[in-house]
């Protein structure tokens, strides 16, 4: 698979760069969207990360690259918040949903050393609400992120359990605006999984998320005392929110089929004392989330988005937007896959009454 996707977007025009750690991780990176595309084990070619199916051949990701709508190849991506600032052109009308073409099609610059690889990307825009026009500088660094467990003595897992993961330090700086009244910008990092799975959010106590969009079928959520889970399986497009107050800065996605399993585990920084400015499209004062998760099954394909955010800074300030997160993924048994996930994230639910697919 990773091969294949190599000779197909290479073939198709598009840069794809390789890189690889000591503990045998292999990453594919896109400077077309500034996108980690690719996230492989020591041993095995099945990529973590779910990627769009036009990328299967050689002509459709060629018509997907040159096509006049979103080109998603998927994977690992950042975009900018305020969604409604930067992705909502005729706000508060919700009629147009455009994602800036300099945003996520743009071609990041590279820059290459060994054990780190950066893309950087200058982008413009003019923002829906307060009408100021900004340049905002992209910058992120990828590198190691070793096995969170590897100095775990009591967990004892299989020799086939696989670890690939890395560090994404994302950097978001001002570099010139104009216009009046006040604006924010931050980072908004999203991470596409293969739909059907299940999110697993570790809290610090209750919590409910916000439904920013679609619905939720009840059976299809659990709300434990430090916990939410959420089966990812609906047809149509859904969406929630956390708080930063609530999450504990680590949420994973676990799917598999027959005997095996994936887990995908996302850590990052929460600052409840930060500036979180992303918010539902009906109210856009009702801000604070750090962890969103989106559920697709339509026209755009068929994934899971894993999100957070990290705390925005003022325009017109004089420091950048930073997020440090790493991405650490497991492949197995669903037994010892379980154990990792419980070990990162905490107590499982049993089977029986629960979204978890045991």
């Amino acid at each position: 698979m990773r091969n294949d996707l190599l000779r197909t977007i290479r073939e198709a025009g598009r840069r794809i760069d390789e890189a690889a750690f000591p503990d045998g991780t292999k990453l594919l990176l896109m400077p077309h969207g500034g996108r980690v595309l690719g996230l492989f084990g020591p041993r095995d070619d099945e990529n973590f990360f779910w990627t769009n199916p036009a990328l299967d051949g050689v002509e459709s990701a060629r018509s997907l690259f040159e096509s006049a709508g979103w080109h998603n190849p998927g994977g690992d991506r950042t975009w900018l918040a305020p969604e409604v600032d930067f992705f909502l052109p005729n706000y508060p009308k919700l009629d147009r949903y455009a994602q800036p073409r300099e945003l996520d099609a743009g071609a990041y610059s590279v820059e290459k050393e060994p054990g780190r690889y950066a893309m950087c990307r200058e982008v413009r825009a003019s923002l829906s609400r307060s009408k100021i026009d900004v340049a905002v500088e992209i910058r992120k660094e990828i590198g190691p992120a070793p096995d969170p467990l590897r100095r775990e003595r009591r967990l004892a897992l299989p020799g086939d359990v696989e670890y690939a993961g890395y560090t994404l330090r994302t950097t978001v700086r001002v570099l010139e605006h104009r216009g009046p009244g006040e604006a924010w910008v931050g980072p908004w990092s999203l991470l596409q999984l293969p739909h059907g799975g299940v999110l697993i959010v570790a809290t610090h106590g209750p919590a409910a998320p916000l439904l920013c969009f679609g619905k939720l079928n009840p059976d299809d959520l659990v709300l434990g005392e430090r916990m939410v889970l959420w089966r990812m399986t609906a047809p149509g497009e859904h969406k929630i929110a956390l708080r930063a107050v609530a999450v504990t800065g680590r949420a994973g996605y676990l799917h598999g089929a027959g005997d095996r399993a994936c887990l995908v585990v996302r850590n990052f920084g929460v600052n409840p004392s930060g500036e979180y400015v992303d918010a539902p499209w009906s109210d856009p004062d009702d801000l604070g989330y750090a962890l969103q998760a989106c559920n697709v099954q339509s026209a755009l394909g068929a994934f899971s988005e894993l999100e957070h955010h990290a705390p925005a800074v003022k325009i017109g300030g004089d420091r950048p937007a930073e997020d440090v997160s790493q991405a650490w993924a497991y492949r197995g048994k669903i037994d010892a896959i379980r154990a990792v996930a419980e070990r990162l994230l905490g107590p499982l639910p049993e089977a029986a009454g629960s979204p978890c697919p045991w």
